[in-house]
């Protein structure tokens, strides 16, 4: 099937269990959850409660009602941008955002004028959480961070930027598209007042599922209104959770699929899970030393990124490389900006974008001597 290095985009292969439950889902249950009181609509109801009950335990949310599904972390990210942020409210962001977060609040920027600022990092993405604060304003109504870059895979201070929220009482939203599922996150102990995440990459999930972990006490406007399976003849949209903040047929199948993947990921241990994509981690980094002309971006340290490395070839384009080892050798990486012209804006490439390997849980280490071989065979070419 060729060498998958794009996991930071989404994660393949998939444990198979998850497509069998979706599947068995599908051809044998098939019918929604919380619209009806028939056996398999039941069945449905139970899954659904099965899989947001296996979300907390895995975040350790305490309240199951408050564990919000989406389509994706982007959906998300927006669910609590928009709830949240109001007409003259400023927010404070990272200098590393995806466009999920960044295009959100330049759009609430133009169209209802929040103000922004933007902590600056250093050219490997770490920030001093201490310069947080020094942006806090009278009019602050939120604080969003990454937990770790989808460019250079610097991994973010949360824990201690969460601290500084709670103090201010500002509500703190963490980015965990890059982490959940291998990276242990404890919304409690690291200060997270709402954590946005999704199933496709490190939770080993299908496409569109996702969710949001609502850990405050605090009023989210609904991003969208409609029916929900209940008070059906109420003109509005529910003012209590989940139904306040999800609505329309829910994706069950996907749902289902993703317990499966938490079960797998639980089963066999975050730990685990970790350390085996840190020593390929560590392999590839050592190993791309010796392509000659390379320039590999942001910390390479294993203890300070997730397993994210992004690089350029001297004299050829991300995209000639990427298409090269597609084309020629069936390895698949990512090129271009990655949707974050933000970080690239750190690390000096938004002109030329990058290369960029994704290592996930599958990932071997004759996966890299592979790339490799292939990047070095590349660098020969007239």
């Amino acid at each position: 099937m060729g060498i998958y290095l794009d996991n930071a985009a989404t994660s393949f292969p998939k444990p198979i269990q998850v497509s069998e439950a979706v599947y068995n889902f599908m051809v044998n249950i098939g019918a929604t959850s919380g619209r009806g009181a028939y056996e398999k609509a039941m069945e449905s109801d139970r899954l659904v409660y099965e899989t947001r009950k296996s979300i907390a335990s895995l975040f350790k949310q305490d309240d199951l009602k408050k564990v919000i599904f989406t389509s994706n972390v982007t959906e998300s990210l927006n669910l609590a941008i928009k709830g949240i942020l109001k007409k003259g409210n400023h927010v404070i962001t990272s200098s590393l955002e995806h466009n999920a977060v960044w295009r959100s609040l330049k759009t609430l920027e133009r169209d209802i004028g929040i103000s922004i600022s933007k902590v600056p990092c250093d050219e490997y993405g770490y920030t001093n959480p201490d310069d947080v604060e020094k942006y806090i304003k009278e009019n602050t109504a939120l604080i969003i961070f990454t937990h770790a870059s989808n460019v250079i895979g610097t991994i973010q201070p949360i824990r201690e930027i969460g601290f500084i929220a709670r103090r201010y009482k500002i509500p703190f939203l963490v980015d965990a598209a890059q982490t959940a599922g291998v990276y242990p996150i404890d919304v409690k102990k690291d200060n997270i007042d709402l954590l946005a995440f999704t199933g496709h990459k490190s939770l080993l999930g299908p496409m569109g599922t996702g969710g949001l972990i609502v850990n405050l006490d605090k009023d989210i406007s609904p991003l969208k209104s409609g029916g929900t399976g209940g008070d059906s003849s109420y003109e509005y949209q529910p003012n209590y959770f989940p139904n306040r903040l999800e609505t329309g047929t829910p994706n069950v199948g996907g749902i289902v699929g993703l317990l499966e993947a938490i079960k797998f990921i639980q089963e066999t241990g975050i730990d685990t899970i970790l350390n085996k994509e840190k020593e390929v981690l560590s392999y590839a980094l050592k190993r791309l030393e010796e392509v000659e002309d390379i320039s590999i971006y942001g910390p390479k340290d294993i203890e300070k990124i997730v397993s994210v490395i992004t690089f350029n070839l001297k004299d050829k384009s991300a995209e000639e490389v990427a298409y090269e080892l597609d084309q020629n050798y069936d390895i698949m990486i990512r090129a271009g900006l990655h949707c974050a012209p933000s970080a690239h804006n750190v690390i000096g490439t938004q002109k030329i974008g990058t290369a960029r390997i994704g290592i996930g849980y599958f990932n071997e280490k004759e996966d890299i001597d592979l790339l490799v071989d292939a990047l070095k065979k590349i660098n020969n070419q007239n």
